[in-house]
């Protein structure tokens, strides 16, 4: 129980109080539990949009924006601006765009990239409430939260402290690639659209893994952060874009 709650204290805003410091084993199992923690994410979303559906879709569209992002506390959306002002101001160099992902300042390029993840995944979910599609927002959270334990699985992590080196070291990797797997598969219920949102995912994974082993020579908190905000929206980019080109 106490690593679904560790998952669920760092993954949330849930008021989640441990009762001892968690070990460094509990931590790497604690994982296992991100796609549970997605799912249980998806399910408010789902819940609230269907619920509330006679409102104005500009109007739920935002209020699901905003309760996904509330969910969340933004730590992902952080971890997004971070990897952006380090991309950029790192000019390739690995150790400053090292040091940049620990200053806590957001400038430009992390504000901007922001705004383009927020404006798209709005755009989308207004879709998806367009066409009715309330089940489908379950989908995503639980995406992006497979995006850790493909990274965690396949990538060094270049920080020699803090959860992600416990995480990393003390992973229990059969059961984290059962998981992965049985996850992914759950995207084939909506057929080919979901086939698709399945193919686009997993394509942003290996492409943005390729980057951070090219820049960083691994990952950090920050990139698996962003690539849990990047996975979400270009899967949920490519379920709405099929659909509309396969259902209607």
């Amino acid at each position: 129980m106490t690593p679904f709650l560790i998952a669920l204290q760092f993954l949330t805003t849930f008021p989640i109080q441990l009762k001892a410091m968690p070990s460094k084993q509990q931590n790497g199992q604690s994982l296992l539990f991100y796609p549970v923690v997605g799912l249980l994410i998806g399910c408010i979303l789902a819940l609230m949009a269907f619920v509330l559906q006679s409102l104005p879709l500009i109007l739920l569209s935002s209020m699901v924006l905003v309760l996904w992002v509330w969910l969340t506390g933004g730590l992902h959306l952080d971890g997004l601006a971070d990897t952006a002002d380090a991309w950029v101001g790192g000019f390739g160099d690995k150790e400053r765009t090292l040091q940049i992902m620990k200053d806590p300042a957001c400038g430009p390029i992390g504000v901007l990239s922001l705004v383009i993840i927020c404006l798209l995944k709005w755009s989308a979910i207004y879709v998806l409430l367009q066409q009715q599609s309330y089940i489908a927002l379950i989908m995503f959270p639980v995406l992006g939260r497979l995006a850790p334990l493909f990274l965690f699985l396949t990538t060094l992590y270049v920080r020699e402290k803090g959860l992600g080196s416990s995480i990393a070291e003390y992973i229990p990797r059969t059961g984290a690639i059962l998981i992965f797997l049985s996850c992914i598969c759950g995207c084939l219920y909506f057929g080919w659209v979901g086939a698709i949102s399945l193919m686009v995912f997993l394509m942003t994974l290996v492409y943005l893994r390729y980057k951070f082993i090219q820049r960083i020579d691994g990952v950090t908190g920050d990139t698996i952060g962003a690539a849990i905000e990047i996975s979400e929206v270009s899967s949920l980019m490519a379920f709405v874009i099929a659909m509309h080109y396969l259902l209607n």
